[in-house]
C-alpha cells in the first residue's frame, strides 16, 4: 500500500529524487503546508491577539496529540520551544551545586555532547559516558546529578530498554533522568504512563512527527526542576501581575518556556497529527509498513564489506538502517551524485525508510546501489 498521495508536494517538488533520510529531515506531508498557511493567516487576521489563540486552543491540541502518542497522564506537563538544546540547557540551569556529575551513554547525539564537552572545559560539569550496555550499572553504582539517555541512538539504532529502572532512580533532590526521544517519538511505540512522575522526556517534529522545525516538547515531571535559573518571560504568564524584584513560574510545564517564538511549527504538527488522525495511520502500523520495506531491502545482501549495526528481529526497531563500512561516506556521495538522499554520521550510512515509500521505492534504491558497490 503507498500514502504517496499525502506528500503529493514535497514529491513533486523533486520528482525524481529518492528521499531515503526520514530518519534525518522527513518530507513535509500536505497537511503541514495547510498548517503552515493557518499559522499565517491567524497572524493576519488576529494580529497582536494570535497570542491568545496559540497559546490557548494551538498549545492545547498540540499538548493533547503528544500526551496521546506517550500515553502521559496530565498534558500540562509538557511545554514547547524551537529546539530540544533550549530544554537541555534549561534543565542543567535548574540544578543547585557545581560541577553538575553527568552520566550519558557514548552514543549521544552531536548537540548534548557539544554542549556538555564544553562545559566540562568551563569546569561546569563532570561527564561519565558509557556504552549502552553498561548504563544502568554505572548510574547504580554512582552518584549523579543527571542521567541522559537517549530512548533509541542516533548513530546505530540502538533501543535503550532498560528506561523503567532508570525511572526508578530519579528523585526531585537528584538524580534526574532525561530521555532523549527524537528517534523514539512516533517511531516506536511509547508508553511513559507508569514514570511520567519521575523523568523528563524531549523530542520534536523535525523527524518522525512530520512536522518540521520548531515543535520541540518537553515533558516535565511535576516537583522537578522548578524554577529554571535560564527563563524567558514566557515561563510566567500565569504571574505577569507579580510584584518587581520576584521571578515568578507557571506551576506546569510552561516553567521552561523562554521568550516569543515562531509558532507555525505547533500549526504544522496540528495538522500532521490530525492528517494522520483521519487516515487512521498510527505509530504502529507506520512502523509495520516501514519494517516490510526494511525487510525487502535487506532480502539480499545490499551493501557487501557493510556490517548492519541494528539487524531485524527486535519487537521494535529503529526507522532506519545502520551500516559501517569504510567507504560510507564515499557510497553517501556517490548515491547523492544520482540523486538518492541517505545520510552519513563518520563510517556508517543510514537508510530511512517512511510512509512516501514502496515498495518500487525500494527496489529501486537496491538497483542504484547494486550499480554503484
Amino acid at each position: 500500500m503507498s500514502w504517496k498521495h499525502l506528500f503529493s508536494r514535497s514529491l513533486a517538488a523533486n520528482p525524481d529524487r529518492l528521499h531515503f533520510a526520514a530518519h534525518s529531515q522527513h518530507l513535509w506531508p500536505d497537511a503541514s503546508h495547510d498548517g503552515h498557511v493557518a499559522a499565517w493567516q491567524d497572524a493576519a487576521a488576529l494580529a497582536d491577539h494570535k497570542w491568545d489563540k496559540i497559546m490557548g486552543p494551538v498549545w492545547s491540541e498540540a499538548q493533547q496529540h503528544v500526551a496521546d502518542e506517550l500515553k502521559l497522564p496530565d498534558p500540562a506537563t509538557l511545554s514547547f520551544a524551537p529546539n530540544t538544546h533550549d530544554f537541555i540547557v534549561r534543565i542543567f540551569s535548574a540544578i543547585p551545586g557545581r560541577p553538575v556529575r553527568v552520566l550519558a551513554t557514548d552514543g549521544e547525539f552531536h548537540s548534548f555532547r557539544r554542549q556538555m564537552e564544553r562545559w566540562v572545559e568551563a569546569g561546569e560539569v563532570v561527564l561519565q559516558t558509557v556504552s549502552p550496555d553498561d548504563l544502568l550499572d554505572s548510574a547504580r553504582s554512582a552518584d549523579f546529578d543527571l542521567i541522559f539517555v537517549s530512548q533509541v541512538l542516533f548513530n546505530s539504532g540502538t533501543i535503550i530498554s532498560a528506561l523503567d529502572e532508570l525511572a526508578a532512580l530519579a528523585r526531585p533532590e537528584g538524580p534526574w533522568v532525561v530521555i532523549d526521544g527524537y528517534h523514539g517519538f512516533m517511531a516506536i511505540e511509547t508508553d511513559l504512563s507508569q514514570i511520567a512522575d519521575r523523568v523528563f522526556y524531549l523530542s520534536g517534529g523535525y523527524k518522525y512527527a512530520m512536522a518540521g522545525e520548531g515543535a520541540c516538547f518537553l515533558h516535565a515531571p511535576p516537583g522537578y526542576a522548578e524554577r529554571p535559573v535560564v527563563t524567558g518571560w514566557y515561563a510566567a504568564f500565569d504571574d505577569l501581575a507579580l510584584a518587581p524584584g520576584e521571578v515568578g513560574y507557571a506551576p506546569d510545564g510552561r516553567r521552561f518556556l523562554g521568550s516569543t517564538f515562531d509558532p507555525s511549527g505547533l500549526y504544522r504538527f496540528n495538522g500532521v497529527q490530525n492528517m494522520l488522525d483521519s487516515e487512521g495511520l498510527t505509530t504502529a502500523l507506520i512502523s509495520d509498513h516501514v519494517a516490510s520495506l526494511q525487510a525487502q531491502f535487506l532480502d539480499i545482501d545490499p551493501l557487501p564489506g557493510f556490517g548492519l549495526l541494528n539487524p531485524l528481529g527486535d519487537e521494535q526497531h529503529a526507522r532506519f538502517l545502520a551500516f559501517r563500512g569504510e567507504t560510507a561516506s564515499a557510497l553517501h556521495d556517490r548515491l547523492a551524485e544520482q540523486n538518492v538522499v541517505t545520510d552519513v554520521r563518520g563510517d556508517v550510512l543510514r537508510i530511512g525508510f517512511a510512509l512516501y515509500h514502496d515498495r518500487e521505492d525500494v527496489e529501486r534504491l537496491l538497483k542504484i546501489i547494486g550499480q554503484l558497490v
